[in-house]
Parts: C-alpha cells; sequence; structure tokens
C-alpha cells in the first residue's frame, strides 16, 4: 500500500505537469506527500568569481549564510509555484508535508530522501530540458530508476508523447 511518495521536482518546463501526477496519486491514495529540489554544488567557474570579488572572510560568510538563503528562497519558489498551479484546488496543499531543497548531485539528493522520508513511491519527471537531444530519460531519471530501492513513477514529457503521437 502506499502511504507516501516523493515528488522530485527540477523547476522546469514540465514540473507543473509532473506534479499534477504527483497530487492526483496522492489524492488517490490519501498518501503524505513530500516534495524535494536539488541544486547542483556550485562549479570552479562560480567559485572562482566569487573568489575574485569577496575576501576569504566574506566567502566564508557567503558559504555560512547566503547559501542558506538562497535555498530557503528556492523553496519558497518551489511553495509559490505549487499554489499557483492549484489555482482553486488550494486543499491539496494539505497533502504536501514538506517542501524541501538540498544541495548536491540530484539523483544522490533525491535517493537520500527517499531513505530518509521511508516513502513507498517516488514521482519524477523523465527528462527536465524539452524536446533538445534524443535520449529518452535524463541524467537523473536513469540514475534513480537504477539505483531507487521503492517503485518510480515516472512521468514522460509532454512533448515527447505528442511527437510520438504523430
Amino acid at each position: 500500500m502506499i502511504h507516501s511518495m516523493l515528488y522530485a521536482t527540477d523547476l522546469g518546463l514540465y514540473a507543473p505537469f509532473v506534479m499534477q501526477h504527483a497530487l492526483a496519486l496522492a489524492r488517490t491514495f490519501k498518501a503524505d506527500l513530500y516534495v524535494v529540489h536539488a541544486v547542483e554544488p556550485m562549479g570552479l567557474f562560480a567559485e572562482s568569481v566569487l573568489q575574485s570579488y569577496l575576501d576569504e572572510q566574506a566567502l566564508n560568510e557567503f558559504h555560512r549564510q547566503g547559501l542558506s538563503a538562497v535555498m530557503a528562497n528556492i523553496e519558497q519558489r518551489v511553495l509559490d509555484n505549487i499554489r499557483e498551479e492549484l489555482g482553486e484546488g488550494q486543499q491539496d496543499l494539505e497533502l504536501i508535508q514538506s517542501v524541501r531543497v538540498f544541495q548536491g548531485d540530484p539523483s544522490q539528493v533525491i535517493l537520500e530522501q527517499v531513505q530518509k522520508l521511508s516513502v513507498d513511491l517516488l514521482i519524477l519527471g523523465s527528462h527536465s530540458h524539452g524536446a533538445g537531444g534524443e535520449a529518452p530519460l535524463g541524467r537523473t531519471a536513469t540514475r534513480v530508476l537504477q539505483l531507487s530501492q521503492v517503485p518510480v513513477y515516472l512521468v514522460p514529457l509532454l512533448q515527447r508523447r505528442r511527437h510520438g503521437d504523430s
């Protein structure tokens, strides 16, 4: 039986479409829904730009407080996107137990949260970047499918499905 689910969002173009699937499943199973978003760590280039403009103390302060402010801002953005998408269906917000943003490799963050929250089902989109590229699955989706220890509900790209219908 499904009592809890994790919806992993990339905040991409198709995120609202995937979220609708997550909410429909949560309603159907009367299950708790957790939402997670992973932010890739800053690359070497971004880090070197910051080092060019900030002294060591300011850079350390940014890493301590600035990053948590950015993460809180992203969490709020995710929640705002959900509220906006729900429109009149605000009662569905009660299904969502938490919205969390973590820094790290997306597949690793998702799999860690599956374990930590002990969810029964994982929901994610098949790919994050539209119709470009020939790969049917994105890197994160592929990795999660390979390593997940719970069932994965994978939502295909809307555009890809439309192209397949032609």
